[in-house]
């Protein structure tokens, strides 16, 4: 009778591996459940830190990267508190007859823009190809106007030392193009030249933009630096067509940082 087992005696492998299973189900089931909470944590998480990257700079309580200075070379009086949400304009001592350069703030971060008497303009003193005129929205600002040219060169310089570090910037030509506009067909040549001789080349198409409407063209993005030193070249031109071209006016170039959503 010993040598037989009783029947109500476990039996391994019978009984107890289907007990095995469940525990080993319910393990893998509970681990699955909280890989996937996890999951959902670090999404949420992603997508939030994905959020406030798009999102603009928080303003700071710290002062803007060398303002004191800059406001001394454009000769204001202005403190930080007082500084207008339009800046402040500077006039450029070798032609004094209308403003050349405009310096504000946004979220702490410093703007300029280079209006069209601070640019380099060929052929922009002789009255055969180029003209002056007020403009209409800022009447203490001078616009250049296209009447002919076959060879278009327009240059700027500004030291990127007064941009603010750590920010990407923007640079953009204002412009725009009338009715009567001709000899645009082939690409117009934009170039941001960086400090180092580092070059950032661009083309754009000018006939197929708007017309009787300010555009901004991009030239160039970059991130800036506290170590940068030196007069960063912006460009604009076309020497190869031949073609002569009419009907451009030209308002200045901008320098600010890139906007969240901006489709320039």
């Amino acid at each position: 009778m010993g040598a037989y087992p009783s029947q109500f005696e476990e039996r391994p492998g019978r009984w107890s591996q289907p007990r095995r299973q469940g525990r080993a189900r319910i393990r893998r089931e509970g681990s699955t459940k909280s890989s996937q909470n996890t999951t959902k944590i670090v999404d949420k998480a992603t997508k939030l830190g994905e959020t406030q990257s798009m999102l603009p700079p928080k303003p700071s309580n710290q002062e803007p990267h060398m303002y004191k200075h800059i406001l001394n070379l454009f000769d204001s009086s202005c403190s930080l508190e007082n500084l207008p949400a339009n800046g402040v304009l500077s006039s450029n001592k070798r032609k004094a007859s209308s403003y050349h350069l405009r310096y504000w703030v946004e979220n702490n971060i410093n703007c300029f823009k280079l209006y069209a008497r601070e640019l380099s303009i060929i052929w922009s003193d002789d009255l055969k190809y180029w003209k002056w005129e007020p403009d209409k929205d800022e009447s203490d600002i001078e616009l250049a106007k296209l009447k002919m040219v076959c060879w278009l060169d327009v240059t700027g310089k500004f030291d990127i030392g007064m941009l603010s570090p750590g920010i990407l910037y923007q640079v953009l030509f204002s412009v725009m193009l009338n009715d009567s506009a001709q000899g645009w067909e082939l690409d117009v040549n934009f170039r941001l030249t960086l400090p180092g001789n580092k070059l950032i080349d661009r083309k754009e198409n000018l006939k197929s933009k708007p017309k009787n409407t300010w555009i901004d063209i991009l030239v160039g993005e970059f991130t800036t630096s506290d170590k940068d030193v030196g007069d960063m070249k912006i460009s604009m031109y076309e020497h190869e067509g031949g073609m002569w071209k009419t009907g451009l006016s030209i308002r200045g170039v901008t320098i600010k940082p890139k906007e969240v959503g901006n489709g320039v």
